[in-house]
């Protein structure tokens, strides 16, 4: 087989996906032995999901805006689908204050003073209107078209919980800590006769992946992330705004699949790595949809952090923002759908409507090429330049916007509040992928994964298809700009349109669907004098031919995926390798960095003795069918290579700080022998084999 080589330092940090696996396992970050032995061994420092150092410490902001009008609590009597929609006056003390990540705690001081407080954060001004109308639960499934709520959640069908989105796991990354979470969660869930959501805890200690949700009933769990995608037992810090945005995308993606279990992830800041962390703790955690309702600019750099967004059976959602025709990270990454936003009307009964929210987020990428899923055969799309947001959209101006329970922290008093922004949409939508997921598992189909090529090339390219399962979105912009005007078939602001819940559900359930090449970057080290070779690591079940954009003179790539440059030249070169699928014709890109040292000339050379690396691993027993895991430990100082041959087909590895998980998912009978060697920074070596035996039943 071919030899995994893993720098430690990369793995200290990273649990991103490397692809390639496809089982509910720890698949989602595996290095995958998955193809015959090289005849030479190619030092490949893998390194997805890390972004530069400049990137990383950017900071994201929520993207919520809340209505600035302290809400009547709502009605027992009237919270149905049928019931009078809410409206009510803005208090004049209230009108000169933003909707912009305003809060409960702003409100009530300006309540308080009767006059603008320092920590109110205006931004953008309300509309003129001075009515704010607020949807429940029930009106905004009837609005969407998703299926009435039964009277119990005893005794269901499958097919019943399945459109619940029972046995599904929706991830919530947000920054911060917000300590009532689960106490708000339980009063929206009583005034509006949602499922109650028992809570769980989650160890830091807890071994990864989780077990798959079972059962027809709500879990919420809540765990605190790292920057290297582990866990951390102690709770950030409490900031008003993130415990807001976290109150409305655990109530609203709980509305949408109220029995799916949900994980809330908590970094410790909103910096770009902190968030990234979070999300590879989700990776780790196994299959399910990520809600990020959080951005932040684009740059050159961001798509670094791509192959973090690409683990198997992971579906990730970000808001495109609310600061107007903009483009945010990490909406803008290809593997990412992006979720912009709609003003909703609707009486409580017959067809909703929409125009474009004006804050709503939208534009066209600076840095990231134009994905294969969105082409010329998309309705409205056009000839993109390069990648475009939205894809989809959904309700989120807080003038129309949704009810949000709020506990202060200090507080035990629950206040309501008219909460919008495409963070709302976003934990919607995650919502709706993962009832989809739960149909498509009673239908025996495997989860969707990136839905991009279902919603794009099987969906909007077949006009009664893409009329029944979209509300094209075809009045009002977010902007002044060419693109930024609603039209028929797609626009910048509102993507693809809203979803008719039942037609997107039923379509998304039957779908077979096909998924793009993953290509895991990597960064390939050289030195002048010395021919370069090299093989793309990329993961398909069809065939796949290759092309290399940004590649210096003399670099090539043959039909096998094997990078050839006979003269180097002294540099850094960051390489796209495109694989495209020979079948169904999608496409997956990878960032190879290729980093080519000057020739050197030692004098007076010195060597220091060391006696290496400590290699800690026990050997394997196992039984066909069944899965197999084992560990190996690393013991050093510094920087450790770890060089990994001899794996049986379908063998993978998990990279989790100086320890590498072994997973084989489906071990076949035999006897292997894992020779692994480790390299120390100083070059010292140790090898030791590993003896695997697997048994017959």
């Amino acid at each position: 087989m071919r030899p995994y080589l893993i720098p430690m330092t990369c793995i200290a940090a990273l649990l991103g996906a490397c692809g390639g696996n496809t089982e509910t396992s720890p698949a989602s970050r595996v290095v995958q032995a998955a193809a015959p032995m090289a005849t030479a061994a190619t030092t490949i420092e893998l390194d997805p999901g890390t972004l530069p150092a400049a990137d990383a410490q950017q900071y994201a902001q929520p993207s919520f805006h809340m209505a600035p009008v302290l809400l009547d609590a709502p009605d027992d009597n009237a919270v149905g689908a049928d019931a009078p929609v809410h409206t009510q006056t803005i208090p004049s003390e209230f009108r000169r204050l933003g909707s912009r990540q305003l809060t409960v705690q702003a409100l009530r001081h300006v309540e308080a003073d009767r006059s603008l407080a320092a920590d109110t954060r205006p931004a953008t001004p309300m509309a003129t209107s001075s009515t704010v109308v607020t949807y429940s639960p029930a009106q905004i499934r009837a609005a969407y078209g998703l299926p009435a709520l039964p009277a119990s959640f005893t005794n269901l069908t499958a097919t019943q919980a399945a459109q619940l989105g029972a046995g599904q796991t929706i991830y919530i990354v947000d920054a911060q800590h917000n300590p009532n979470v689960a106490a708000e969660l339980a009063a929206f869930n009583t005034k509006f006769s949602l499922p109650a959501c028992t809570t769980k805890t989650i160890a830091s200690s807890t071994k990864l992946p989780l077990a798959t949700a079972t059962g027809n009933a709500c879990e919420l769990s809540v765990v605190y992330s790292t920057a290297s995608g582990g866990m951390s037992a102690s709770a950030p810090a409490y900031d008003s705004g993130w415990a807001t945005e976290i109150a409305l995308d655990v109530q609203w993606a709980h509305a949408t699949a109220p029995l799916a279990r949900i994980v809330l992830i908590e970094t410790a800041s909103a910096s770009y790595d902190n968030l990234l962390g979070g999300v590879k703790l989700a990776n780790a955690m196994g299959p399910g949809v990520v809600s990020m309702s959080f951005g932040g600019s684009e740059s050159s750099g961001t798509s670094a952090a791509d192959a973090t967004f690409s683990a198997a059976n992971m579906t990730y959602l970000a808001a495109t923002g609310d600061s107007g025709a903009a483009v945010a990270w990490p909406s803008v990454s290809p593997k990412v759908l992006a979720v912009g936003g709609t003003t909703l009307s609707y009486s409580g009964a017959g067809t909703r409507s929409e125009v474009t929210w004006s804050n709503t987020g939208g534009g066209v990428s600076q840095y990231v090429a134009t994905p294969s899923y969105q082409s010329v055969s998309v309705p409205g799309m056009g000839t993109a330049a390069r990648r475009t947001v939205a894809d989809v959209a959904f309700n989120a101006d807080p003038s129309s916007g949704q009810y949000v329970a709020v506990i202060p922290s200090g507080s035990s008093t629950v206040r309501w509040s008219s909460v919008g922004g495409t963070s709302l949409a976003t934990p919607q939508w995650a919502g709706l992928i993962a009832v989809a997921n739960a149909l498509r598992a009673v239908n025996g189909k495997a989860a969707l994964g990136a839905p991009h090529s279902a919603l794009y090339n099987q969906i909007s390219t077949v006009p009664g298809t893409y009329a029944a399962v979209f509300a094209d979105v075809v009045k009002g912009s977010n902007g002044s700009c060419a693109g930024c005007t609603a039209k028929t078939g797609y626009d910048l602001a509102t993507g693809l349109g809203t979803p008719n819940a039942a037609s997107l559900l039923s379509t998304l359930s039957g779908l077979t669907v096909d998924t793009a090449p993953v290509v895991a970057p990597a960064t390939i080290n050289g030195k002048v004098g010395t021919a370069l070779s090299f093989t793309v690591s990329a993961s398909s079940a069809n065939a796949l031919s290759y092309t290399l954009s940004g590649a210096p003179s003399g670099m090539s790539i043959n039909s096998s995926g094997v990078v050839n440059w006979a003269t180097p030249v002294a540099g850094t070169y960051n390489v796209t390798v495109t694989a495209k699928d020979s079948k169904t014709g999608l496409s997956g890109q990878g960032v190879y960095t290729i980093v080519i040292a000057a020739a050197t000339t030692t004098t007076n050379p010195t060597t220091t003795s060391s006696a290496g690396p400590v290699i800690t691993a026990a050997a394997m027993n196992g039984v066909v069918g069944k899965a197999l895991t084992g560990n190996i430990g690393i013991s050093a100082t510094g920087a450790v290579s770890l060089t990994i041959s001899g794996a049986p087909l379908g063998m993978a590895f998990l990279p989790g700080g100086m320890n590498i998980t072994v997973y084989w998912a489906a071990p076949q009978a035999g006897s292997y022998q894992l020779k692994v060697s480790a390299t120390d920074a100083k070059g010292a070596t140790t090898q030791i084999t590993i003896p695997v035996t697997i048994n017959a039943r």
